[in-house]
C-alpha cells in the first residue's frame, strides 16, 4: 500500500519533469529585466544553439565530475572545509564586484527596521501601513533590526550573513545526499562541490530579503527529519521541527515542508514505530506556528497592535487572483490586485475577501478551457523551466548606465559603485545574455538528472527521497495557484541539486561508462 502510493509520487513528478524538459525544445523561458521588464517571457526555442549548449555543458558537467571523485581519498575533515571556504570566497567576491542595493520589498523592510531601530516606529502595522498589509514579512524586519542593532549599520554585514545561510545551505545539501545514501562507500564530494558553486545561490546572497535565510533553515529541518527516520531519535525530530518553525515563520511556505515531513513519517511508521511516530506528528504540528503566536502576543502585550496582526492583513485571495492571469500568465498584474484590497476594500480583508472571489469567478467563467488551459502551461513552464530564480535581477543588478537605448529604466536598479564585472556584465551584454543561456541549460540537465533518478526509482522500487518528492510536487501545485515568480521556488533548489546529482550518477556509473567509454 505504502509503495504504491509512493510510486504514484515517484511517476506524477516523473511526469510533470517530463513536461519540463520536452516542452524546453519548444519554448524559451526567460526572465531578462533589460529586454522584457519585470515580466516573464516565453519565447521560441533556438534549437540549434539549445543543443550546442547542452553538450558544452555536460561535456563540463562530466569533465568536473571526474574530477571530484578524485577527493574521495581525502578525509571530510579536509574537503568540507575547503570547499565552504571556497565558496565563502566566491561569495565575498561577488558581492564586492557586484555591489547590489536593495529595491522593492528588499529596500522597504530595511528602511522598517532603520525606522523601528533608530525612531522607535512602529506606524507601519497601522492602517495601510506595509506590515498592517504583510504582517508575514515583520519576521525580516526583526532579523535586520537586530543585525543593525548588532554591528555597522551597512549592507556588507547583512550580505555576509547572507553568505553564511548558504554555506549552511550547502552543507545540508551534502549532508542530505549523504543520509539518502546512507549505505554508499564513496564520499560523493561532487554533489558539495555543486552546491558550493551552484551559482544562483552565490549570487542570491547579495539579496538582502527573506529566501536565503529560509531556505538554510528549511533544508535543515528536512536533513533532520529524513535522518530521524534512520536514527528514530526524538531530539533529532525535535530539532527538525524547532528548524521548520523558524523556517516558515521567515517564509510562509513551510507548511509544504510539514506536510512532506508528516507524511514521510506516516510512510515509514512501522520502521520508527508507532509511539515515536505519533509523538514525532504531534511535536512537528505543535511548535510550526510557535514564533508566529510568540510575535503576535509580543505585539500586542507592547501596544504595538491592538488585535491579531493578520486580522486585517491582505488575505490569500490577492495572490491567488494576481495567479489567474492571461497576460503574464500568473506573474505580478501591475497592481490590479493590490487595488482591490487598497482602495475597492479600504484595507478591509473581509471585504476584500468576497471582492476577491467575485474576480477570480468572473475570470475563470469569462476564459474558455483552451485560454485556462495554454494559461497554466504557460505557468507551471516558465516558473520551473526559467532556470535562474530571476538571479539577473535580484542578485547581479545593473548599472543602469547603458547608453544603448535600452528598453527600460534601471533607475531602481543600480550598484554603490560600478566595477569592470559590472561593465562585463550590463544589462546589453552578451556576457550576460551568456550567462543566463548557461544556467536554463544547467537547469535543463538537472531535470534531465532527476528524470533518470525517477525511472530508476520506479523500476527498482527504491523510495528512499519520497520527502524530497512531496516537498516539490507540493511547490508545483502550490504554484500552480498562487501568483508566480521563479525566485519563489528557490527554496527547492537544494532538493533538485540532491535529486539532480543522484541521477546523474546513475547516468554515469551504467550509462555513460558503460556504453560511451566502452
Amino acid at each position: 500500500m505504502v509503495k504504491g502510493i509512493q510510486k504514484i509520487l515517484y511517476v506524477l513528478l516523473a511526469s510533470f519533469i517530463g513536461l519540463f524538459i520536452t516542452s524546453s525544445f519548444f519554448v524559451r523561458a526567460e526572465y531578462h529585466f533589460y529586454e522584457y521588464g519585470d515580466t516573464p517571457h516565453l519565447g521560441k526555442q533556438q534549437l540549434v544553439l539549445f543543443i550546442l549548449i547542452i553538450g558544452t555543458v555536460l561535456a563540463l558537467s562530466i569533465f568536473l565530475y571526474k574530477l571530484c571523485l578524485k577527493l574521495n581519498k581525502y578525509s571530510w575533515k579536509i574537503v568540507i572545509p575547503a570547499t565552504l571556504l571556497l565558496s565563502c570566497a566566491l561569495q565575498i567576491a561577488i558581492i564586492f564586484l557586484f555591489p547590489r542595493l536593495p529595491t522593492d520589498d528588499s529596500e522597504t523592510v530595511l528602511s522598517l527596521a532603520m525606522n523601528m531601530l533608530y525612531q522607535n516606529d512602529y506606524s507601519t502595522f497601522q492602517t495601510g501601513g506595509y506590515l498592517y498589509m504583510f504582517p508575514f514579512n515583520f519576521s525580516i524586519v526583526l532579523y535586520l533590526k537586530t543585525l543593525l542593532q548588532l554591528f555597522p549599520d551597512n549592507y556588507l554585514v547583512i550580505k555576509i550573513f547572507n553568505i553564511m545561510f548558504t554555506l549552511v545551505t550547502t552543507l545540508m545539501i551534502y549532508l542530505l545526499y549523504r543520509e539518502l545514501n546512507s549505505k554508499s562507500k564513496e564520499n560523493d564530494y561532487g554533489v558539495l562541490v555543486f552546491g558550493a558553486t551552484y551559482i544562483p545561490a552565490l549570487f542570491m546572497s547579495n539579496f538582502i530579503y527573506n529566501d536565503v535565510i529560509a531556505t538554510a533553515f528549511l533544508t535543515s529541518s528536512l536533513y533532520f527529519s529524513v535522518r530521524f527516520i534512520r536514527t528514530r531519535s526524538i531530539k533529532t525530530i525535535i530539532l527538525a521541527a524547532i528548524l521548520l518553525a523558524i523556517g516558515n515563520y521567515f517564509r510562509s511556505i513551510g507548511v509544504i515542508f510539514l506536510i512532506a515531513v508528516l507524511l514521510s513519517i506516516i510512510f515509514n511508521i512501522r520502521k520508527i514505530g508507532v509511539k515515536k511516530a505519533i509523538a514525532s506528528l504531534f511535536i512537528m504540528a505543535a511548535l510550526f506556528n510557535v514564533p508566529a503566536w510568540t510575535q503576535n502576543a509580543v505585539l500586542q502585550a507592547t501596544n504595538v497592535v491592538d488585535e491579531s496582526v493578520n486580522d486585517n492583513a491582505a488575505p490569500v485571495y490577492m495572490w491567488l487572483n494576481m495567479g489567474i492571469n492571461m497576460n503574464t500568465f500568473g506573474f505580478w498584474d501591475s497592481r490590479q490586485s493590490y487595488n482591490i484590497y487598497q482602495r475597492d476594500a479600504g484595507y478591509n480583508k473581509a471585504d476584500s475577501v468576497e471582492l476577491f472571489k467575485e474576480s477570480i469567478s468572473n475570470k475563470l467563467s469569462e476564459a474558455s478551457i483552451g485560454d485556462l488551459t495554454e494559461m497554466y502551461f504557460k505557468k507551471i513552464v516558465w516558473t520551473w523551466t526559467e532556470g535562474t530564480y530571476q538571479m539577473e535581477r535580484y542578485g547581479m543588478g545593473n548599472d543602469g548606465s547603458s547608453d544603448t537605448g535600452g528598453r527600460r529604466s534601471f533607475n531602481l536598479e543600480r550598484y554603490s559603485y560600478t566595477t569592470w564585472t559590472t561593465d562585463l556584465f550590463k544589462a546589453d551584454s552578451n556576457y550576460r545574455t551568456a550567462l543566463l543561456w548557461m544556467l536554463y541549460v544547467m537547469s535543463f540537465l538537472m531535470y534531465g538528472g532527476i528524470f533518470i533518478r525517477l525511472i530508476g526509482g520506479i523500476k527498482g522500487k527504491r523510495f528512499e527521497e519520497t520527502s524530497l518528492i512531496l516537498v516539490i510536487l507540493g511547490f508545483i501545485g502550490f504554484y500552480l495557484l498562487w501568483e508566480i515568480k521563479s525566485r519563489y521556488i528557490y527554496p527547492v533548489y537544494p532538493l533538485l541539486i540532491v535529486l539532480s546529482y543522484m541521477g546523474f550518477k546513475d547516468f554515469y556509473e551504467y550509462g555513460w561508462k558503460k556504453y560511451f567509454l566502452r
